[in-house]
């Protein structure tokens, strides 16, 4: 963990040290366990070490105190890397930020908290970056939809909120989304609401086009859809006592040409769709210190792996420090999948062996390729 303009705090690794730092809640018998490592998939093994979660379907709920401070007039910024070690039906990467005064031993999923930010997934529909706070003790989620990533790779996850309301959520130090706190979250009332004293006037025509006044139906345009056939006669030994009162067939009338309706044209008076006025709500009142938290010093999470956490007020220090810490993992991991796919490559190579020596030789390569798995 870091705080800018404070001594570096670095997260201790080691196989007892981190546990120092980090405590385990005990408020459930069946939370998943944490330890230190690297995962499956790696750049460095002892490099890209981290928290890692080691138990599928579990929840988890593990915190680390670090210096109160408050975001009052200066930016805010939270900043981690995770990392999904295996394929994620469903499951929560994000952390969370507590009050001081939460006590660690019994953090829940109902302990209170000021924000929540971080990669969630749930099925092949719901794979967003969640972006919740805590306004006035009622939880508020972001309107807008955040894709995060779900692959294997180390990623970078920043969260700034700025002291004009304005705000950014960043992947890889790349910008998802931004936006005014107002805007994007439903914190406050909104600004303006329909005026419900203003109905639509009743002159208002919004008939883009109408039926032309002036087209008239012809006088000969009434013709019956069917008519006898005029080349069929009553048969000569048609005997109407016996077979009935003799009707020729009907047949499609050719001068018929269906329902008359008048030609279309733009209306005149057309004065377009009707939008009610709005006017100034009497129930919003801005509030100038919007997100201004109370002293936060315990942050908590549920996930895979994670490394590199980051609170800051200073937007370039956490970009720079990103790129140092995140950068030189995710440069290391992409060149170990390139290494793994030419490696994979060869062994999908099909290759019918010639004698003895052949097969000998095919079997010293299969090994070199494990080893270099």
């Amino acid at each position: 963990f870091y705080l800018k303009k404070l001594k570096p705090i670095p997260l201790l690794l080691s196989n007892y040290e981190w546990q120092k730092r980090w405590v385990q809640s005990k408020h459930r018998s069946d939370y998943g366990k944490f330890r230190i490592g690297a995962g499956r998939f790696y750049g460095d093994r002892e490099k890209d070490i981290g928290l890692q979660t080691t138990q599928d379907t579990k929840y988890y709920a593990i915190s680390a105190k670090f210096r109160p401070f408050s975001n009052e007039g200066q930016t805010f910024v939270v900043q981690y890397t995770v990392k999904y070690d295996q394929h994620v039906d469903c499951g929560g990467a994000y952390i969370k930020l507590f009050h001081e005064d939460l006590n660690q031993e019994i953090l829940n999923e109902d302990s209170q908290y000021y924000i929540m930010f971080g990669p969630d997934i749930c099925g092949e529909h719901k794979k967003v970056v969640q972006v919740i706070f805590n306004y006035k003790d009622d939880y508020f989620f972001i309107k807008k939809n955040i894709t995060c990533e779900t692959d294997d790779f180390t990623h970078l996850y920043t969260l700034i909120v700025r002291p004009d309301l304005t705000y950014e959520v960043k992947i890889d130090n790349y910008v998802a989304e931004s936006g005014n706190l107002e805007d994007d979250w439903d914190f406050l009332p909104p600004k303006k609401i329909i005026d419900p004293d203003m109905p639509k006037p009743d002159y208002w025509d919004e008939r883009e086009t109408i039926e032309d006044p002036m087209d008239k139906k012809p006088d000969d345009w009434d013709q019956p859809e069917r008519i006898p056939d005029p080349d069929v006669q009553k048969p000569n030994d048609w005997d109407e006592e016996m077979d009935g009162e003799w009707a020729p067939p009907l047949i499609p009338n050719p001068a018929y040409r269906g329902i008359w309706k008048p030609r279309i044209i733009k209306n005149p008076n057309y004065n377009g769709i009707w939008v009610q006025p709005e006017v100034d709500n009497p129930d919003y009142t801005p509030d100038p210190d919007l997100l201004i938290s109370f002293p936060n010093s315990y942050r908590g999470k549920s996930g895979t792996i994670f490394d590199n956490f980051l609170i800051t007020n200073d937007e370039q220090y956490a970009e720079d420090a990103g790129n140092e810490m995140w950068g030189a993992t995710y440069e290391r991991e992409w060149k170990r999948r390139e290494r793994q796919d030419v490696v994979y490559n060869k062994i999908n190579e099909k290759q019918e062996p010639k004698g003895k020596e052949a097969k000998k030789e095919k079997n010293g390569k299969e090994l070199n390729v494990k080893d270099e798995l």
